[in-house]
């Protein structure tokens, strides 16, 4: 029993490790600036930041007057100290709340800052949260990768507009595509390109580089929300004409094969799969989302099995072979299995 507990708890805070990632005030920035006019007179809660040094409420509270805010509140899982990484040992936490500048020089200063002590270990799922939550007309932070569909489900739940940032690979579960298909849910301004730098624990030992003494570590993410973006209102230039020769169909299912978003066919209205990275580019009114071809999920929109007679011939493009709902391609006698797809059609199909 007792090895059962330690294994628990070492599992629990090799999870925890994972998802201590702090996002640097750059990247908030670059991303927020896109949205002033939707954070004019509202009440934003950042649910999973660490107080006092938090860059989510370092930018906030900064620009509070510039972005016409009426609140900020912020709170931080089993933490009441002043460390940007705290070990989360403190059983009760504190939540900080900013209403603006209160002596005309424009910098929120400690004594304008409310400061008070939560009941609980301020876990975004605690009932004290989630009254703060109630408040809240936009949630804004970096959530615990770990519990993402959990976090997301929350807020749909509780009907809330969110800005907030998970790992690209989010766009696969199931609970978050179902909310992509049916526009509740979609990418922020960022490029997929690359992935985010995020500060790490000082002892941490899974970083990528130092800077300025700093550890950083790279992380394919990007930010999802579900306020409105003039990015997923323009349309995608097509230039790329389709011909049988061009385009490969899939083995499982009627679609063809389409491995750069740039080479999606303008005169195509049949399925197509194109990568995940197509999301950054979707505009619900020029694409239809028919679903995932991958694993179960393909299973879901009528991909079929893979056979097994093939399985001798696999190409494993991602050191894996095909599995049930998996789209598959054969050429010459050789099976290919491509990453991820998102199955569309194009709504403007033009001649």
């Amino acid at each position: 029993m007792g090895t059962k507990s330690s294994n628990k708890k070492l599992r629990k805070a090799n999870q925890a490790k994972k998802d201590e990632f702090y996002t640097q005030l750059v990247d908030i920035e670059n991303e927020l600036k896109h949205y002033k006019d939707q954070f004019r007179g509202k009440v934003i809660f950042c649910n999973c930041d660490d107080p006092y040094i938090s860059n989510f409420f370092h930018y906030f509270a900064y620009n509070f007057e510039t972005l016409r805010l009426k609140k900020l509140i912020t709170t931080c899982y089993k933490n009441k100290q002043y460390d940007l990484f705290s070990e989360n040992k403190d059983e009760e936490a504190v939540y900080l709340e900013y209403t603006g500048d209160k002596n005309g020089d424009r910098v929120p200063n400690p004594d304008e800052i409310g400061v008070k002590l939560l009941k609980g270990d301020g876990d975004f799922r605690s009932a004290e949260c989630l009254k703060l939550i109630k408040e809240a007309d936009i949630i804004v932070t970096n959530p615990p990768f770990s519990l993402f569909r959990e976090y997301v489900a929350q807020l749909i739940e509780h009907d809330k507009k969110f800005l907030i940032i998970g790992n690209k690979n989010a766009i696969t579960y199931k609970e978050i595509f179902k909310l992509i298909k049916e526009n509740k849910l979609w990418a922020g301004y960022r490029s997929f390109a690359g992935g985010m730098w995020f500060y790490t624990n000082d002892d941490s030992q899974d970083y990528d580089r130092i800077v300025d003494g700093r550890k950083l570590k790279n992380v394919p993410s990007i930010w999802f929300t579900n306020i409105d973006t003039t990015k997923r209102h323009e349309d995608l230039v097509l230039y790329k004409k389709y011909s049988p020769e061009a385009y490969r169909k899939y083995y499982n299912y009627d679609a063809i094969d389409v491995s750069k978003v740039s080479e999606i066919p303008m005169n195509y209205g049949g399925a197509i799969g194109v990568p995940i990275t197509f999301l950054d580019k979707y505009n619900p009114k020029q694409f239809e989302i028919i679903g995932l071809g991958i694993s179960n999920s393909g299973k879901e929109v009528g991909v079929k099995p893979y056979k097994k007679e093939h399985k001798k011939y696999r190409k494993e493009i991602q050191k894996r072979g095909a599995v049930d709902g998996d789209l598959y391609m054969i050429t010459n006698g050789i099976v290919d299995v491509p990453y991820a797809r998102v199955l569309i059609k194009n709504k403007k199909v033009k001649k």
